[in-house]
Parts: structure tokens; C-alpha cells; sequence
């Protein structure tokens, strides 16, 4: 699988060299992108195994929802990515692993993506300008809200731990 293009679009604002976390990784595709950009990368799901592109990066078996501590407390990235998850109680953990300057580069699915397909159960849909709301205090880069192309309805955010503003790729 490809990287997502926005995450793709914004990974060049990260510090260079800065460690990544990749949180809910999946297969790992966007662990193998800041890999190739020279990042150190923690990659973190329920089931690392299937991570098989995140070749070369520490792998944390986690299930985040369980209610087990966060598994990475007092680390710091320079970048954190999301895609494709939401499970809202992570929020002042990930926030936290943010450096000074850090990058938040977040997309997942919001209301109105039942009527395209999965994920049709609102605890795992954003609601209209949520992820704006649960990064307050975050410097925004850019943030989309909204139907992609007929298919999916996401939300996306480009934030920094810090003031900007910073410039747009």
C-alpha cells in the first residue's frame, strides 16, 4: 500500500532525522516513508506482525484500547501519524508525545462516511470539525474536512507543537 498523499504532502516539515511515532500502523506504509526519509520510527498496533513494511523500526505490540497505560510514557517525537484510527481517550497521550515543534499528522474518517461504508459506528467517525477541536493549543498547518472524491468522508490536520507558522509544501 501506498502512503497516504497527506501524509506524503506534509512529511518533509518534519525535523530532520527526528524520531516518528506511527501510531495504529496497520501494514506499515507510512513507517517505510520517514524509514526512507531517515527518521528512527517506533511503530505501534494491536498486532505488529503485520507491519511488514516497517522494516527497520522498533515495533510495539499494544492494544490502545484496552485500557493498559499508554505504552510510551515520557517519549518524545518529532512527528506522530495517524490514519485511519480514532479512539478519542489517546488524545492527551499523543499530544503529550509531541516535542517542541513536533508534527501532528492525523486523518481519519467522520460522520457522513456510513453512507459510503466502514467505519459506520459514530465512536470511530469524527463529528464536523472534531479533530480541529481535540488538537486545541496545536499551530495548524492545514486541515480538511469533507467528502473525498465521492467515496469517504475524512478529516485531515497538519499541526505543530509550538508556534508557526510554517510553510505550506
Amino acid at each position: 500500500m501506498e502512503p497516504s498523499p497527506w501524509i506524503t504532502r506534509f512529511a518533509s516539515l518534519a525535523r530532520p532525522g527526528g524520531a516518528v511515532l506511527d501510531l495504529a500502523c496497520g501494514g506499515g506504509r507510512h513507517s517505510r516513508l520517514f524509514l526512507e526519509r531517515g527518521h528512527p520510527v517506533t511503530a505501534v498496533d494491536r498486532d505488529v506482525a503485520q507491519a511488514a513494511l516497517a522494516v527497520g523500526a522498533e515495533r510495539i505490540a499494544a492494544d490502545l484500547e484496552d485500557g493498559s497505560p499508554w505504552p510510551l510514557p515520557n517519549r518524545r517525537f518529532a512527528v506522530v501519524v495517524v490514519t485511519n484510527y480514532l479512539w478519542r481517550p489517546l488524545f492527551p497521550a499523543l499530544l503529550g508525545s509531541l516535542e517542541e515543534g513536533g508534527l501532528l499528522l492525523y486523518e481519519t474518517f467522520a460522520l457522513g462516511n456510513e453512507v459510503f461504508g466502514r467505519p459506520r459506528n459514530p465512536d470511530h467517525l469524527l463529528e464536523r470539525g472534531e479533530l480541529l477541536r481535540l488538537c486545541t493549543g496545536l499551530t495548524v498547518v492545514a486541515f480538511e474536512d469533507g467528502i473525498e472524491a465521492g467515496r469517504k468522508v475524512v478529516q485531515r490536520l497538519c499541526a505543530i507543537n509550538g508556534p508557526g507558522p510554517a510553510p505550506l509544501p
